[in-house]
């Protein structure tokens, strides 16, 4: 049964289908994965981690875009 949650991406105000994993968001968002450092609720979420980390109600999730270059 899908319902839907508040959570905030990068301090904005997103509502999304539940249940949805750390993962799963970042599809939405159309953020690579691999280009992305991600936290949850102010705690760092390793890359192999996120499919398994359930977002709930009230999350906050920040990504951080990685910048490479001299």
């Amino acid at each position: 049964m899908s319902t839907s949650i508040s959570i905030l991406v990068d301090g904005h105000a997103r509502v999304v289908d539940g249940p949805c994993t750390l993962a799963e968001l970042l599809v939405e968002l159309q953020c690579a994965g691999d280009s992305v450092a991600t936290a949850l609720n102010g705690e760092f979420v390793a890359r192999g981690l996120r499919a398994a980390c359930l977002l709930s109600e009230g999350d906050s999730v920040t990504c951080i875009q990685l910048i490479v270059g001299g």
